[in-house]
């Protein structure tokens, strides 16, 4: 989002219900820098960091796979090691799906604490199957600009691997690029639907105006933002800058590279944390 004309100031937006707050401002050092509407982001751990957002980065991967109200319910009906059993069934059990599931979910919750965009649906609650990747767009960020009327949306490509290279980075953009640089319709509607199911009031509007955007598909392209977003041993592939570089100019583009050196042990240790209910 073109910082301008944002919705707001990302400090000041009401966070996700379910979501940590200030994860990165805690965990890592950032570099980020900006030519236009083109932002390149690369991120390191701070020393200790991990160690101080680890209980809350395993809460909230808890939360991209079930809400947490719903957890704690089982916890208080079944106990921890049943609520934990339930809780490992809907997540996955390679390292594959690990990665690919933990790539998504630090791409939310980056588009949320530092674009000011909320990402509504927690798609990965709807998963067919624990170890399968979901078809469409990884992540949808929506929102409205300065005067409350405009939509504004962000499509978002995650990539998560102990290295990421061209090849990686050019497959991300061409997904970016589809249906002339939209949100699928089915990604889109996917979306929408889930938040008109809600009963909050803000919900339904915003899945209203998303699901009309899906017939008229009459949102600029200066208002459709994209974000390819890498999670990976080998830090920022110099692929990922020059992508950047030769990316469309009408939208906001955001390249970003978090780094974990240790990637795959990183994975392991999270996604046993996050299971093992009652540890916390």
């Amino acid at each position: 989002m073109d910082t301008s004309v944002s919705t707001t100031d990302p400090e000041a937006q009401q966070p996700a219900a379910e979501a940590s707050t200030a994860l990165y401002k805690r965990w890592c050092d950032s570099k980020r820098k900006r030519s236009n509407r083109k932002h390149y982001w690369t991120f390191v751990e701070k020393d200790g960091g991990r160690d101080t957002v680890s209980k809350d980065l395993a809460r909230t991967i808890r939360s991209h796979y079930d809400r947490l109200d719903r957890i704690a319910d089982d916890v208080e009906r079944l106990g921890y090691e049943i609520a934990a059993n339930i809780l490992r069934e809907a997540t996955p059990q390679t390292p594959t799906g690990r990665s690919g599931d933990l790539g998504e979910i630090l791409a939310t919750e980056m588009v949320e604490e530092m674009i000011g965009l909320r990402v509504p649906v927690r798609r990965l609650r709807y998963k067919d199957g624990r170890n399968m990747a979901m078809r469409g767009d990884d992540f949808i960020g929506a929102g409205y600009d300065q005067t409350g009327e405009k939509l504004w949306l962000l499509k978002g490509e995650a990539k998560s691997g102990i290295h990421i290279g061209e090849t990686t980075v050019g497959k991300a953009r061409e997904v970016l690029n589809r249906d002339s640089g939209r949100c699928t319709p089915d990604s889109l509607l996917f979306v929408a639907n889930r938040l008109l199911e809600s009963d909050d009031p803000d919900d339904t509007v915003l899945g209203r105006d998303l699901r009309d955007e899906v017939g008229l598909k009459s949102l600029p392209a200066d208002r459709i933002d994209h974000m390819l977003f890498t999670l990976s041993g080998n830090g920022p592939h110099e692929s990922l800058e020059l992508d950047l570089a030769a990316s469309a100019k009408n939208r906001d583009q955001y390249a970003v590279n978090v780094h974990i050196k240790d990637h795959q042990e990183f994975i392991a240790a999270m996604y046993k944390r996050a299971v093992a209910l009652g540890d916390d």
